[in-house]
């Protein structure tokens, strides 16, 4: 039995995942990693294994470097959504990856939807 909090999660992030899989049909996946630090976000093809777009705290032009709050999420979130139009992408699954869709989750789901993505 899963008891300490890392067990917890890798236990959350492989039941989103696959239920994420058996629900695909060959669209994107927005994965979300969250640290105590930075915030990242890929839109993955899993069909060919290549990543399309991406945004991540870390970047320089973003205006939010080391910066890890829902106002940095929100503004990944606009950043995806824009990247991934520029790719030609409107609809996408969202993988949260173990982290509970609250705060800075939430916030950067939110963002992208308002940008056009479609979950």
């Amino acid at each position: 039995m899963a008891n300490n909090k890392r067990e917890l999660f890798l236990k959350r992030r492989l039941r989103v995942r696959n239920k994420l899989r058996s629900m695909a049909n060959g669209r994107l996946r927005l994965s979300v990693h969250r640290s105590s630090k930075n915030i990242s976000v890929q839109l993955i093809d899993d069909v060919k294994g290549v990543t399309l777009a991406s945004a991540s705290t870390l970047e320089k032009e973003l205006g939010v470097v080391g910066k890890n709050n829902v106002e940095a999420a929100a503004k990944i979130g606009a950043a995806i959504a824009e990247r991934a139009k520029a790719a030609g992408v409107e609809e996408c699954y969202f993988d949260r990856g173990g982290f509970l869709f609250h705060g800075k989750i939430k916030a950067l789901a939110d963002a992208a939807r308002e940008g056009g993505l479609k979950f």
